[in-house]
């Protein structure tokens, strides 16, 4: 079974207005590289060569003049796919059906920038027979995300966004799933809000017993306020000092 890997690059940022009223937020500059070029590398230094972009609004076709055929980052195939309103997280992964095909993947939000590599998570999920791999990250603000309540080990829930957290574990925007989520996103019922949840599809495969994670090392930041985006934009900058402090 192969794997392939997607970024979701849809939304309208809101959040990042007026910076997204002539621009996605996904090609907003983190530090020196624009913001989608981050889960790019992050899956290409995974091992996957085949990734699919998918994005939405009015300057969707401005990620094909930046990143072409992906060979700058050294891909196989670069795909698009195109995400006609927000209908959420879940149905854009839904886009994908026919580029996954019957691999397994490994989907990135579009402003999730980690400190570390995700080759060993990923090699880990190839290894295992089925299911699912989410990462977490302790949080000092968990109410906005979704939250990971865990009971020795393993994870018994996932709460969206909740008003009291019951723990500091973020579940990132890095979701390895097989071949049947897109069984999975089939029978979604959309949220209060209108759309199609990645939780939902996480508390499936809960729900059957296939759902695993690990807690990632290093730092973890999405980019989708004016606060995170500084931040990110400064543990970048520091990370590449640090590296060429040691020489690495």
């Amino acid at each position: 079974m192969g794997l392939k890997g997607v970024v979701l690059a849809g939304g309208t940022g809101s959040r990042l207005r007026p910076l997204t009223r002539v621009t996605n937020k996904h090609l907003l500059p983190v530090y020196d590289r624009p913001m989608v070029f981050y889960p790019l590398r992050m899956l290409a230094e995974a091992g996957i060569t085949e990734i699919m972009v998918v994005t939405g609004g009015e300057c969707a076709g401005e990620f094909i003049g930046l990143l072409g055929n992906g060979e700058e980052f050294g891909l196989e195939r670069l795909a698009y796919a195109y995400q006609d309103g927000p209908g959420g997280i879940a149905e854009a992964l839904g886009l994908t059906r026919d580029f996954v095909a019957d691999d397994d993947v490994v989907v990135v939000l579009g402003d999730n920038l980690l400190e570390r590599p995700i080759a060993g998570a990923v090699q880990r999920f190839r290894e295992q027979d089925c299911g699912a791999r989410v990462l977490l990250k302790q949080v000092p603000d968990p109410e906005r995300f979704g939250v990971a309540e865990l009971d020795d080990g393993r994870i018994v829930r996932i709460v969206e966004k909740p008003t009291e957290p019951r723990s500091d574990l973020a579940v990132t925007g890095i979701y390895m799933y097989d071949h049947s989520v897109f069984d999975i996103v089939d029978d979604l019922e959309p949220s209060a809000r209108g759309e199609l949840e990645i939780t939902d599809v996480n508390t499936a495969f809960l729900a059957r017993g296939e759902l695993e994670h690990e807690v990632v090392e290093g730092w973890w930041t999405d980019a989708g306020t004016f606060e995170s985006l500084f931040h990110a934009g400064q543990l970048v900058r520091d990370s590449r000092l640090g590296d060429a402090e040691t020489g690495a």
